[in-house]
């Protein structure tokens, strides 16, 4: 009886815990607060939604979030967006307009594809309608793809699309070991984005191909690297890699002079001024 009874009630434990992870698959992480966001960037986790188990067991997301302290994870970029003035928050469930109302950026990175995730989440129509009208109103998207293989394409580039902006599911600055100057670029243009800054380092990245109304930020030897466009009172940031997380912040990897730390800082502070003067 005592066996039986000890079965059961790992069995009712079991449920509790599988119950306790669907509903944090399910519900939004983000709050209802609305003070402060023409200064929130918010990181979407419902198109990227990878999740492995900690040191515990317990099922946690990781890859390009805000509090993954790994090389995968996003912790330096969340830094330094707050010492830049910004605040980060999470969105876990598909966006609607009042959710993306209560930021100014919204961060849409690496979309899953069902290698990464069992039931990945694609960016339907639905989705691309809300986020087109809210940046047409003043939203700032940020789109940071993937190269050939490591992300879903075919809705990304439907969202991307509508603002002349297409990923070409390719793969460039292919590095080996620790042949940096692959994936480096120094050859930088008088923008924002680049102020103060010499040299920064993207590896395996899809290149994009634009027509109007987007247009270059980066170019090197005829591909596209990085892209802007002014859509309504919005825009959209694009670069074909996650390209901030911290395996390839600050000198964690990359040897000194390379300054991606930099570049992501001048670029959340030219979007929160962007975001602040529409």
């Amino acid at each position: 009886m005592r066996s039986s009874h000890r079965i059961s009630a790992l069995g009712i434990l079991a449920v509790l815990v599988l119950a306790a992870v669907g509903v944090a698959h399910s519900v939004p992480c983000v709050g209802t607060d609305t003070s402060g966001s023409e200064r929130r960037v918010l990181l979407d986790c419902h198109f990227n939604n990878e999740w492995k188990k900690n040191a515990t067991g317990t099922p946690v997301r990781y890859h390009y979030v805000w509090d993954d302290t790994a090389d995968s994870g996003f912790s330096h970029l969340a830094a330094i967006i707050k010492g830049a003035g910004g605040a980060v928050d999470t969105l876990c469930q598909a966006p609607t307009f009042t959710a993306l109302h209560r930021a100014r950026i919204y961060v849409i990175v690496d979309p899953d594809t069902p290698e990464e995730t069992e039931h990945p989440h694609y960016i339907d129509q639905k989705t691309t309608d809300v986020v087109t009208q809210w940046v047409k109103q003043g939203g700032l998207l940020v789109l940071l793809g993937n190269d050939k293989g490591k992300a879903e394409f075919e809705h990304l580039n439907h969202l991307a699309g509508l603002f002349g902006i297409r990923f070409n599911e390719n793969s460039r600055n292919r590095v080996t070991g620790r042949q940096f100057e692959i994936g480096t670029f120094d050859k930088l243009p008088d923008h924002p984005l680049f102020k103060g800054v010499k040299k920064i380092f993207i590896k395996e990245l899809s290149t994009l191909q634009i027509e109007k109304p987007a247009a270059a930020v980066l170019s090197e030897g005829g591909d596209v690297i990085m892209a802007f466009s002014h859509f309504g009172k919005g825009g959209v940031f694009a670069v074909g890699d996650p390209w901030f997380y911290n395996e390839y912040m600050d000198h964690r990897r990359l040897p000194a002079g390379y300054e991606n730390s930099k570049a992501a800082e001048n670029l959340f502070r030219w979007l929160l001024h962007f975001a602040r003067h529409q």
